[in-house]
């Protein structure tokens, strides 16, 4: 275990890295599933030669890189390598596209980015008018035309000088995420080194990791979950990190069994598929103790301990802003709840959300949280300081969350007051689907809005009313084939309905909830292409 992980003064994960490389030069870090391993001695010096190439590229402390890259050995070294030097990584969804894409990569103004081979055909077209980004560096062949980008050779990392440069400070930031809600684009969260770190700290406090332990990663690294909550976990912990590229259902349990994993997490509707699976004989047949799966169903958790065997099935309540202030615990079943506050760090209340006056035990209210210890939370949006000023009010975060707190404490996360969109574990911004499908001939009007998904723990699906111009005939399976083409996979619509006109206020605002409340039974369904 890090030596310092009760100073958050210390809480810089390439310090971790350079004192796990010290302390066990030759043990196993990185395993991914289809081969490759990583030591954390031999992380530590791809490490340092990352940041000696970003160092010869004029990359300087607190410089933007972007990265878009799938889980991955390269992925490690380019992230860590970024945070050796003191720069922040950018983490893109490989997902993105179009103005989805183009958007962060505006907003961040990262005059880099790293970039997979495969996802570079996007991001050439999305970067096309994003004057700031300037390089790419490729890790796979190299095309001739970087269609106005300079394109550099990320094996070039291999040959450059070590950087031996100072380390960054906890209170630096050292990464962005971007989060989406319905109103206005996506918003890089900037997070500073110690509220990177934090994340891990506690996924190691609600699982009890020791150094027996084995964690099994199968969410995408851009996110906090896999990235800090997972990986930063195994760092800190100083065990093996086994990493699947993307998750698959199928293959759950065999990686599981195969690489003697005894940790993991689940997000959304991942639960389901494995439940889905068809049951086998060498279900119980593991070494897994304990699931964390948020959000954590009842009938999930039942399943998973009947059927798998799982001692423990935790849970938490969290977002990038303000990393996991609330975690389940160990030997302590609360099925349907996220736990309890982890009040070492954070503080938690539910609040009336028009007075921020706590509410009754009991009672519904919006969850409101607020660190107890510097840079171990958000420090604000990226280059949108109204933003940050709207999500703090009376010197608490709020989370735009409902739930419920009882006189003990437990936590259940009841459902979004924000009207927002969540589907697959991911937000979507309302307004940059309409943004982008809105785009096609035809469209006069168009809502973007959620609707309860038929998969348990699903969270939501994603609708679209579009009100089609005078004398124009659309069709939803013309305006989906237009929405896979210019949409990330994970915000592509399930349902649409063609409406002659959109419920709205006296002040012309779309009233989403009306729409909600319609429902989806008499619209176009891709699943059934009816």
């Amino acid at each position: 275990m890090y030596s310092k992980i009760n100073d958050p003064s210390h809480w810089i994960l390439p310090a971790v890295l350079a004192e796990q490389a010290s302390v066990q030069p030759d043990a196993s870090w990185i395993e991914m599933v289809d081969g490759g391993r990583l030591s954390f001695g031999q992380a530590a010096a791809d490490v340092d030669l990352v940041a000696g190439m970003l160092r010869d590229l004029a990359i300087k402390p607190g410089d933007m890189v972007a990265l878009m890259m799938p889980n991955g050995i390269d992925l490690v070294r380019a992230w860590l390598g970024i945070g050796r030097l003191g720069a922040v990584a950018v983490m893109l969804n490989t997902e993105l596209r179009g103005a989805f894409l183009e958007h962060q990569l505006r907003n961040c103004g990262a005059a880099l980015a790293i970039v997979d081979g495969g996802m570079l055909p996007v991001v050439l077209e999305a970067a096309a008018d994003v004057a700031t980004l300037a390089r790419i560096v490729v890790a796979s062949a190299m095309p001739e035309d970087g269609k106005g980008k300079a394109l550099l050779d990320w094996a070039a990392w291999r040959q450059a000088a070590p950087y031996s440069g100072p380390l960054p400070r906890a209170e630096d930031i050292a990464c962005v995420m971007y989060t989406s809600g319905t109103s206005g684009p996506s918003k890089g969260v900037l997070m500073p080194h110690a509220h990177c770190a934090l994340y891990g700290i506690g996924q190691i406090k609600a699982v009890a990791l020791t150094r027996e332990d084995r964690f099994y990663i199968t969410l995408p690294l851009f996110h906090a979950n896999g990235l800090l909550m997972q990986l930063g976990a195994t760092l800190l912990a100083g065990i093996p990190a086994v990493i699947r590229q993307r998750f698959s259902a199928s293959e759950w349990l065999n990686d599981i069994r195969q690489h003697n994993c005894t940790v993991s997490n689940s997000l959304g509707a991942l639960a389901a598929f494995v439940l889905a699976q068809p049951p086998r004989p060498e279900d119980r047949q593991h070494k897994l103790r304990v699931l964390c799966n948020a959000p954590n169903l009842p009938e999930h958790e039942q399943a998973f301990r009947s059927r798998f065997g799982l001692r423990d099935i935790v849970s938490g309540f969290g977002m990038t802003e303000v990393n996991i202030p609330v975690w389940g615990r160990i030997g302590q079943a609360c099925p349907g709840a996220a736990g309890w506050v982890h009040d070492e760090h954070f503080e938690v209340i539910v609040a009336d959300p028009e007075t921020d006056r706590p509410v009754a035990p009991g009672e519904l209210g919006e969850i409101l949280v607020r660190p107890k210890i510097p840079f171990g939370f958000m420090v604000g949006y990226h280059n949108m300081p109204e933003r940050t000023v709207e999500a703090w009010r009376n010197l608490w975060f709020h989370t735009g969350d409902a739930g419920t707190k009882t006189a003990d404490g437990l936590i259940t996360f009841i459902d979004r007051i924000k009207d927002c969109i969540r589907r697959r574990g991911e937000n979507i911004a309302a307004s940059e689907v309409e943004a982008a499908v809105g785009s096609l001939a035809g469209i006069e009007e168009i809502a973007a809005y959620a609707v309860p998904s038929d998969i348990a723990g699903g969270e939501d699906e994603l609708m679209l009313a579009i009100v089609a111009k005078p004398g124009a005939v659309l069709a939803p399976q013309a305006v989906a084939d237009h929405a896979d083409a210019v949409l990330p996979r994970f915000a592509m619509p399930r349902f649409i309905e063609l409406l002659p006109e959109l419920p709205k206020t006296a002040t012309g605002k779309v009233q989403r909830a009306v729409l909600r409340k319609r429902g989806a039974s008499t619209a176009w369904d891709r699943e059934r292409r009816g």
